[in-house]
């Protein structure tokens, strides 16, 4: 697999109450976990972080690797 690329607006969504304590460490392990190719952004849901709270990402492959458009925490 390639390059796991973060936005800008999931970075910032970590400063949010909703998604404190989570890392970008957690959303590259998340990523990489999806199995196969994502042509179309696609809500992951269930992911676990270091912190213990519980994820989801959405994800959608692109040509230089996956691209992270946002996280939502629980």
């Amino acid at each position: 697999m390639g390059r796991i690329l973060v936005t800008v607006h999931a970075r910032q969504r970590l400063y949010e109450e909703r998604q404190r304590g989570i890392l970008i460490e957690d959303i590259v392990k998340a990523a990489r976990e999806i199995p196969g190719y994502v042509p179309v952004a696609t809500r992951f849901r269930g992911f676990l972080s270091t912190s213990g709270r519980v994820f989801d990402i959405v994800a959608k492959d692109i040509a230089h690797g996956r691209l992270v458009i946002t996280v939502i925490g629980k």
